[in-house]
């Protein structure tokens, strides 16, 4: 499926165009509101900021952030669900709450495939394995060890249920043949402050959220989870060259409007995040952060929605993952 472009320093990607009529309208006549659901300091937040100062420095748009966390991402993209579809609230979808809380969760309170209008894919972002600076654990491998060792004894803590994170997690545990106990927190920024403080061992997050720390010192990556390394940190080995063939969890970012959104703004948005996306310097700070900056049409977005939709679903069903 040809849905998506990856974007590299300098490269342009494949544009989408407004209608010669909406370049002459007045939208946007009044603040966007972006809305986020995780809180601040994890990834999902940090990606969001920028795309928002972005619209604000190149378009002179004036986008209000609104962190509305809960439920693995579920609260806040109801808001934007049931929001009018006037175009002046859109919403930072993600992997958990649009393709893997549906299998997760008994009742949901949207159909991420038709409450929603699809608007563009921002960036793709593995999960990424890390301990304390202190840890004793240097490689995935000691931690299996010590794992197998100690059934139970070891926290690994991640974003909230139904995020990428906690599926890594869990097919962590599922392929290695440990027991270890998931800890969900409501956000990246929780999660990665318990791990600084020593209530839990290890975390599994989004590059985003962990690359600060790692920067700093404070923490040390044993693996990614995607199925080649990740450039910024490219001497982090992946799970699957650490004896777990073919494991892949990677999550990904994109903006979504309520159903019904118009036509004519989503082509704008669509057409001003992707001319975004091909600028340097957004390039290099994605890069930095921990993200694959890819983009494209937002009937290709729709399209990967809907297979990531499926791919999750049926790993969730055939695995037995469910909420306690």
């Amino acid at each position: 499926m040809q849905r998506r472009t990856f974007l590299h320093t300098g490269a342009l990607a494949l544009t989408a165009t407004a209608t010669g009529a909406f370049a002459q309208s007045s939208w946007p006549a009044k603040p966007i509101k972006l809305i986020v659901p995780f809180p601040p300091g994890g990834g999902t937040d940090a990606t969001s900021r920028l795309i928002a100062e972005k619209f604000t420095v190149l378009n002179q748009w004036t986008v209000i952030v609104e962190n509305r966390p809960g439920a693995a991402g579920n609260i806040g993209l109801d808001a934007v669900a049931k929001a009018q579809p006037d175009g002046y609230t859109i919403g930072m979808g993600q992997a958990s709450n649009l393709s893997i809380n549906p299998a997760l969760y008994a009742k949901m309170p949207f159909d991420p495939l038709k409450d929603f209008t699809p608007i563009v894919e921002i960036a793709v972002q593995p999960v990424v394995l890390v301990v304390r600076a202190d840890s004793p654990f240097r490689t995935l491998a000691d931690f299996i060890k010590a794992a197998k060792a100690k059934p139970g004894e070891f926290s690994i803590g991640q974003a909230g249920n139904g995020t990428v994170g906690h599926l890594a997690g869990e097919m962590l545990a599922r392929r290695a043949d440990i027991k270890v106990l998931q800890v969900p927190y409501k956000g990246a920024g929780p999660a990665m402050n318990e791990l600084l403080g020593g209530q839990i061992q290890l975390y599994f997050g989004n590059s985003v959220s962990v690359m600060s720390q790692m920067t700093a010192g404070k923490v040390r990556a044993l693996a990614v989870s995607s199925a080649q390394r990740l450039p910024v940190i490219g001497h982090v080995p992946t799970v699957a060259e650490q004896g777990f063939p073919q494991f892949d969890a990677t999550t990904w970012l994109g903006l979504v409007g309520p159903v019904g959104m118009p036509a004519d703004a989503v082509a704008r948005v669509n057409k001003e995040v992707v001319a975004m996306l091909g600028r340097k310097e957004v390039q290099d700070k994605l890069a930095f952060e921990g993200s694959i900056p890819v983009t494209g049409t937002p009937q290709q977005f729709a399209a990967f929605i809907k297979a990531e939709h499926t791919k999750w679903g049926n790993l969730i069903r055939e695995a037995n993952i469910k909420l306690e």
